[in-house]
């Protein structure tokens, strides 16, 4: 790949083809307070795993600024063959891109790979404004995309106050909608339950008892008290929850990425377990990532089709575990009607996106508005069937 010439740029860039040749320390330190899925050890077990990869259309390309031999800030970047595992389904957009007979891909992509939570931004060294440090990131992004003919750069699921950063700096938004729960500082779970109207509450307390008397117990264990068979079967319901619902579950993830989270990322991790009589092993699992105050609902499945278990692991267990431990968040994943009725806030989320070519660059900004618009009233519908009391959001 050409490397670009960064003689005009007031600090010194470099692009790195994988997160092996970044020392895992130095990158730690700018990564402190950021989600965890901007840890080193996330993104490289991503690469040695081998989910990302030149061969399978992510190629890293991470941004790494230095200001006298010191690291001062980076970006995970990568150049990608195709649309998938982003979670951004942009294929409009490549579909706008042959009809104008321009080419699409490869693109230059900034996010954590296969992570759609709304927590990416560019990581920089206490002293550095964070503005000023994505200024000099996406210069190098420009230089990049136009030394390699790349056809546009995109920023995926950016953190709020990073996506403001970025349209101040001419990028442009394309907004999505994704859900949340917010810790108002709930005492207990009975406590969040009063939120709900009571007809809600009954119905929440209906199928956390009914699960019960099913013979199903859910606890929450940390990963470093869970046994590595635990990973393992993760990846084997990650994989059957894949495959069960097409699109909305891509199997991206090897065996080896699971393995490799009991390895070097168990600090960080959380499962909740069903366990149920007469089965050694649990019924169902759910992975949760955790980190600075934040929880994230990532994989989940079971070996049997019981009502209430979904929730349960998903949503309610989490729940009750993030008011325990004054979590103030709890991003339960994409897609799904049923989360609004269950205490989570339906929201906006943003990318930001550049295209090199002018005429596609008109027609993504004469029509995003627009998108942009729908998008919202989406929004509005799914938080419409929220059971809050009148006056209440948490």
């Amino acid at each position: 790949m050409t490397q670009p010439n960064q003689a005009d740029l007031a600090l010194a860039v470099s692009f790195a083809p994988s997160m092996g040749h970044l020392d895992r320390q130095e990158w730690n330190r700018l990564a402190a307070g950021a989600p965890a899925f901007m840890r080193w050890e996330w993104l490289n077990l991503l690469e040695s795993c081998g989910a990302v990869s030149a061969e399978t259309g992510w190629m890293p390309a991470h941004c790494v600024l230095r200001a006298s031999d010191r690291l001062v800030a980076a970006a995970p970047l990568y150049v990608k063959g195709h649309g998938q595992g982003e979670f951004v389904y942009d294929q409009l957009w490549a579909d706008v891109a042959q009809r104008l007979n321009l080419p699409y891909y490869p693109k230059l992509v900034a996010v954590s790979p296969f992570t759609p939570v709304a927590g990416y931004r560019f990581l920089n060294a206490p002293g550095f404004s964070p503005r000023g440090i994505a200024g000099a990131v996406l210069e190098g992004m420009e230089h990049l995309m136009e030394a390699n003919e790349l056809s546009g750069m995109h920023v995926l699921f950016a953190q709020d106050d990073f996506a403001d950063d970025l349209e101040s700096l001419g990028l442009t938004a394309w907004e999505h909608q994704g859900f949340i729960w917010e810790n108002p500082g709930y005492r207990s779970f009975e406590d969040f339950l009063e939120v709900f109207r009571a007809g809600q509450r009954k119905n929440i307390r209906r199928e956390r008892r009914a699960l019960r008397e099913s013979g199903v117990r859910v606890e929450i264990v940390d990963g470093q008290d869970a046994p590595d068979s635990w990973f393992e079967l993760m990846h084997h319901y990650y994989a059957d929850t894949c495959s069960k619902f097409g699109e909305w579950g891509c199997k991206y993830l090897p065996l080896s990425f699971f393995q490799g989270l009991a390895d070097v990322f168990r600090e960080h991790v959380a499962f909740a377990v069903g366990h149920m009589e007469g089965r050694e092993e649990p019924v169902g699992l759910s992975l949760l990532v955790h980190g600075q105050g934040e929880l994230y609902g990532r994989y989940s499945g079971a070996a049997l089709e019981i009502p209430f278990l979904h929730f349960e692991l998903c949503y309610y267990a989490p729940i009750a575990w993030a008011i325990e431990r004054g979590f103030r968040s709890f991003d339960p994943g994409m897609g799904g009607e049923h989360k609004p009725r269950r205490g989570f806030n339906s929201r906006v989320t943003r990318s930001l996106h550049r295209f090199a070519h002018p005429l596609l660059a008109h027609v993504f900004e004469r029509h995003i508005p627009e998108i942009n618009a729908l998008t919202r009233e989406h929004v509005q519908e799914l938080q419409d069937l929220c059971a809050f009391r009148k006056g209440e959001r948490p």
